[in-house]
């Protein structure tokens, strides 16, 4: 009798510790391809941003990510001709933050083609949006004194 309990609370605890099932519904419909489909800012004018250390609102427009949630990897692309264009590497984490808004936290760290990262940063985004066909992510950042949230608009492209 107290192997079997020994037994239960071990896999109790096990269960409990796992990854949340809707983080794991996320990567599900994350998987696959995706364009930026639109970049804006929570208020009007004009502001000189550099996405993710990378590139401006214009490049990322129009860029295409691929997402491979078993592995927990991507790569996106750069197609705007009058930026540097190519493929970018990156790692991301889904992390919940409130079940019952649907908040996440999506962590993305900028690697090399192997995975690794050179100073081991990342960016801290907000998953404000996802469904089977679209995607948002929200990132509030200081703007004169001011916050300034930006939003990137995805459109999911190929299953």
């Amino acid at each position: 009798m107290k192997k079997i309990f020994l037994l239960t609370l071990v896999v109790g605890l096990l269960a409990s510790c796992g990854v949340p099932k809707t983080v794991i519904q996320s990567k599900k419909v994350i998987k696959g391809d995706w364009t930026i489909s639109d970049i804006s800012y929570s208020e009007s004018g004009t502001f000189n941003t550099t996405l993710l250390n990378d590139a401006s609102k214009e490049c990322f427009e129009n860029s295409t990510w691929r997402f491979i949630p078993n592995n927990n990897t991507g790569i996106y692309s750069i197609n705007n001709g009058n930026c540097a264009t190519g493929d970018r590497y990156f790692a991301f984490t889904i992390q919940e933050i409130d079940a019952d808004t649907g908040y996440y936290d999506f962590l993305l760290k900028p690697t090399d083609e192997k995975g690794k990262s050179e100073t081991n940063a990342g960016f801290r985004l907000r998953l404000s949006q996802l469904s089977d066909t679209n995607m948002q992510w929200q990132q509030t950042v200081n703007a004169g004194g001011s916050p300034l949230t930006i939003s990137m608009n995805f459109i999911k492209t190929v299953e």
